[in-house]
């Protein structure tokens, strides 16, 4: 792959989309031209995650022909890239061929300090709102009024809104929260409090295996498709509530980088798959509450084109952790009660699952691993920050 210092991200780039991906590179036009036509083209530094295997060329040759820049990361241009800073031995914190890659997209932000913001897209979508990237933008500089959703389950479902219609709750949403009663108040946000966008999807919806299958759906998509008509205002999840955060288009504030790593799923000897970025999220959430900050749900809309795949695939990666899901939430829900950042805050929240004992629950010992990782990830990120706070102090332009 390229050498890992000729990138040369543009002055103006304040976001670092990271983009998961395997496929043909075409999904990439409709994200170029929306944000082409609103004028984010400057904005915007696209790093796409992908393996050997995949068409690396075609990626590279695409970028270089839209009017959006970038770079593309395969295993080998990965290894190079933490090499060249020093932090090879994190390696491990990368899973591979696995959807949770987009962690390595965290870390190139996090050690370029002219990234203010993130965004996670998947190549299985195509933009559906007019100014998709101005929305997240807008999203995140919310202030004033708000709807805020809460549950008497502690659980908000990012699909209440027509519920009545389609009865759908997303994927990772715990079995035991399901039927939750829901209240929406009024909240006032400050400027800056908004910390992640997630924006939702039409078509095919977001869902789990189980509920795949319970709707008659043997090749992963869902017979219950979603609308724009299903999505009404934006809203927050209110502060001790918990949310499905999916990463398929969601925007998010440099600061929670420390405590928003995509957990490692697929690559495990307990063959735990699907729950990186849902997990990730109840950690980021419990995060944001301790620190006063909020997540915002709604639009901007993407179309969810989902390839056909076998159900039964998804539900074997899973089922591994389909109890664990359930009390995940509950196991983090006191932890970092002191914390005065992002990383006090996911720092002991990494301790609660290394050090816990879980023997009572099926494949507990997972989540002890899942904390150990979660320690590696601040020392990995405590690594970059001072090397590029050295690099910084010898104004060195590799970027």
């Amino acid at each position: 792959g390229m050498s890992p210092s000729t990138a040369d991200v543009p002055e103006q780039a304040d976001t670092c989309v990271v983009v998961p991906t395997i496929r043909e590179p075409g999904w990439l036009r409709a994200y170029a031209a929306n944000a082409v036509s609103h004028g984010h083209e400057d904005r915007l530094w696209f790093c796409l995650v992908t393996e050997e295997f995949a068409d690396v060329r075609a990626m590279r040759s695409l970028l270089a022909e839209l009017e959006i820049r970038g770079r593309v990361f395969d295993g080998s241009d990965r290894a190079a890239w933490l090499a060249a800073r020093g932090v090879e031995s994190f390696g491990h914190l990368i899973p591979r061929k696995s959807h949770a890659q987009t962690s390595f997209g965290l870390l190139y932000l996090w050690d370029n300090p002219a990234f203010e913001f993130g965004l996670f897209l998947d190549d299985d979508t195509i933009p559906s709102q007019a100014d998709f990237f101005g929305a997240h933008f807008s999203n995140l500089d919310h202030q004033g009024p708000i709807t805020s959703v809460s549950s008497s389950e502690r659980w908000v479902n990012v699909l209440y809104q027509n519920v009545e219609r389609h009865g759908l709750y997303p994927r990772g949403y715990p079995y035991d929260a399901m039927g939750a009663s829901i209240e929406e108040t009024t909240e006032s946000l400050e400027q800056g409090s908004v910390v992640a966008s997630q924006g939702l999807w039409t078509d095919v919806p977001d869902l789990d295996a189980v509920r795949i299958l319970m709707d008659g759906e043997l090749q992963g998509q869902a017979q219950t498709r979603t609308t724009e008509q299903d999505y009404t205002d934006q809203f927050v999840i209110a502060a001790d509530h918990y949310t499905t955060v999916c990463s398929m288009n969601l925007a998010f504030r440099r600061r929670i980088v420390p405590a928003f790593y995509q957990l490692p799923m697929g690559d495990n000897e307990w063959g735990v798959g699907r729950f990186d970025d849902i997990w990730s999220g109840v950690l980021l959430k419990r995060a944001a509450d301790l620190m006063g900050d909020r997540l915002l749900t709604g639009r901007p809309l993407c179309r969810h084109a989902k390839a056909p795949r076998s159900t039964f695939d998804d539900l074997a990666e899973e089922v591994p952790a389909l109890q664990l899901n359930e009390v995940f939430w509950e196991i983090i829900d006191d932890a970092g009660s002191d914390a005065r950042s992002y990383a006090e805050a996911y720092e002991s929240m990494a301790e609660t699952l290394a050090d816990g004992e879980f023997g009572h629950l099926r494949n507990g010992a997972f989540l002890n691993h899942v904390g150990g990782t979660m320690v590696d990830w601040l020392d990995c990120l405590d690594e970059l920050s001072g090397r590029s706070n050295v690099a910084r102090a010898t104004q060195s332009q590799d970027v």
